[in-house]
C-alpha cells in the first residue's frame, strides 16, 4: 500500500494542552537571526486557557510528523495567539499545493512536526496586542481575508526597499525554522504543549495566525473557497510574469507544467495582452483545460517536441517568455532552449534540494539569454491588484479550482496531487 493510501486512511483525531514562554524580538536583523536559541529550548506556552472573545480555546489542524512519504494527522491545538501587527483567522479555505508536497515527501529541508498549507482565505477574528490601529481600521473583525505565502516582515532591507519577496526575516525565520519572526511558532498541541512548526502560516487548520503584511482585504463577490488560490497560484504566477519576466504586451509566452500554477500563468499573460501562449504538458486534460484559461497553442511533450514545437509556432525564433511551472531538470532544459535570442527563461518550479538544472553556456552568453528565477510576489503591493484583477474576472477562478473537499479529505487531496490527477488546483474548504 503506497504512502498516500495509507495517508488517506490514517487521519486520526487526538487531543492536546499547553504551555509556553515569550521570545521577545522586536526588529528581525541577520544578527538576530544568528543568536536564535534553538526553538525547542524556548517554548514553553503559559497561554493554555487563550481564547478571543467567547471563541473556543482549541482548534483541529493537521500535523506532518517529518518522517518522508509519512500520513499527515489531524490534532487539536490550543488556539494560536497572535502577537503585535499579526491576526487571527478564522480559515476558510486552504489550497493544496506542490509546495506542500515537496515537505512532505522530504524533498524539502522543513522543521518538524509541521502544518503545512499556506494559501488561505478566512475571517478576522482577533489582533494580538499592541497591534497598530491602521491595521485594525484595515482589516477590522468579521473582514474577509486572503493570504499571500510569502509573508514580508516589512522591516528587513529587502522590504524597505520593496522586494518583500525576499524577505530575510521570511527565509531566515518561517523557511528555515518554521517559526515567526520573534523566533516563536504560533502552534502547541493540546495533549502535552509541544511546539508544532508553521510552513507559512499552517493554514491547513481552523485557525491560523498571519502577520497583517500578508494580508489584503477579499470582496464580498469573490469566493472563499475558490479566492484561496490568489494567494500562491495566483500571487506566484503574477510575481513571475510581473516582475521576473517583466512581460509586456505583444510577448509570445510559453509555459511549462500547467498545474495550479501554471494555470495561472496562462491566465496572466493573456491578462497582460500575450500575442501568442502556449501551453505545455503531457496530461490532455490538463491542455484542454488550457485553451479555457487562454492558451492560443496546446503542445503535448509526451507525444512530440515541445522545444521544436514551440520554434514552429513562431517561425523559428522561440517565444520572448517561457515559464517552467512543473520542477524538473529536463523541463528547466526546455526552458531555455525554448526561448528566443535576448528572451527571457523564468523559473518557478520547485525541485528537491540539491538537483542541478543544465544550460548551454555558449548560447547564455553569445544570444543574452537571460534565466531567472521567481518564488513569488510581493504581498503588500501585488495582493491587493490581484484580488481586484481576480474582482474583475481576469481570472477564472472556477476555472482554476478543479476540486474542493472537506477537511477530513486532505490526505485524498494530497494523495491525488502527487499521482497528478489534479488538473488544476485542490481545495481545503474549512468552514
Amino acid at each position: 500500500m503506497g504512502f498516500f493510501t495509507k495517508f488517506s486512511r490514517s487521519l486520526l483525531i487526538r487531543s492536546s494542552s499547553i504551555v509556553s514562554d515569550k521570545l521577545s524580538i522586536s526588529r528581525p536583523s541577520i544578527s538576530t537571526f544568528n543568536r536564535l536559541v534553538p526553538i525547542e529550548t524556548n517554548l514553553k506556552n503559559d497561554s493554555n486557557s487563550y481564547h478571543f472573545g467567547t471563541g473556543p480555546s482549541y482548534m483541529r489542524g493537521t500535523v506532518f510528523w517529518g518522517k518522508a512519504n509519512s500520513p499527515l494527522t489531524i490534532e487539536e491545538f490550543h488556539m494560536p495567539r497572535p502577537k503585535a501587527g499579526e491576526i487571527l483567522v478564522k480559515t476558510k479555505g486552504c489550497g493544496v499545493c506542490h509546495s506542500d508536497l515537496h515537505v512532505m515527501k522530504g524533498e524539502l529541508p522543513f522543521p518538524s512536526p509541521c502544518v503545512v498549507g499556506h494559501e488561505i482565505t478566512g475571517e478576522v477574528m482577533e489582533y494580538g496586542p499592541n497591534t497598530d490601529p491602521g491595521i485594525v481600521k484595515r482589516f477590522p473583525i468579521g473582514a474577509r481575508v486572503v493570504g499571500a505565502f510569502i509573508m514580508p516582515c516589512g522591516n528587513c532591507s529587502f522590504c524597505v526597499k520593496g522586494q518583500e519577496d525576499l524577505c530575510e526575516a521570511f527565509f531566515a525565520f518561517n523557511r528555515a525554522k518554521g517559526t515567526l519572526y520573534d523566533g516563536e511558532t504560533r502552534l502547541f498541541l493540546r495533549s502535552n504543549g509541544n511546539p508544532v512548526y508553521m510552513y507559512s502560516m499552517g493554514g491547513l487548520a481552523e485557525y491560523c495566525v498571519v502577520p497583517a503584511h500578508a494580508l489584503a482585504v477579499l470582496p464580498n463577490t469573490l469566493p472563499y473557497t475558490e479566492s484561496a488560490i490568489l494567494g500562491c497560484a495566483v500571487f506566484t504566477a503574477y510575481g513571475a510574469m510581473r516582475h521576473a519576466a517583466d512581460m509586456r504586451a505583444g510577448d509570445s509566452v510559453a509555459v511549462i507544467g500547467i498545474g495550479g500554477v501554471g494555470s495561472s500563468c496562462l491566465q496572466i499573460a493573456r491578462a497582460f495582452g500575450a500575442s501568442e501562449i502556449i501551453a505545455v504538458d503531457v496530461q490532455e486534460e490538463k491542455l484542454r483545460n488550457a485553451t479555457s484559461l487562454g492558451a492560443t497553442h496546446t503542445i503535448n511533450a509526451a507525444k512530440e517536441d515541445a522545444v521544436d514545437k514551440i520554434k514552429e509556432i513562431t517561425g523559428g525564433m522561440g517565444v520572448d517568455v517561457a515559464v517552467e511551472a512543473l520542477g524538473l531538470p529536463q523541463t528547466f532544459l526546455q526552458c531555455t532552449q525554448s526561448v528566443r535570442d535576448g528572451g527571457k527563461a523564468v523559473m518557478i518550479g520547485l525541485v528537491p534540494t540539491g538537483v542541478i538544472g543544465e544550460i548551454d553556456i555558449t548560447r547564455l552568453v553569445r544570444r543574452q539569454v537571460k534565466i531567472i528565477g521567481s518564488y513569488g510576489a510581493r504581498a503588500r503591493q501585488d495582493l491587493p491588484k490581484i484580488v481586484k484583477l481576480a474582482e474583475k474576472g481576469v481570472f477564472n477562478l472556477n476555472a482554476a479550482v478543479s476540486r474542493k473537499c472537506k477537511f477530513e479529505e486532505a490526505s485524498k487531496a494530497y494523495e491525488d496531487l502527487n499521482c497528478g490527477s489534479v488538473v488544476g488546483r485542490a481545495v481545503v474548504e474549512i468552514m
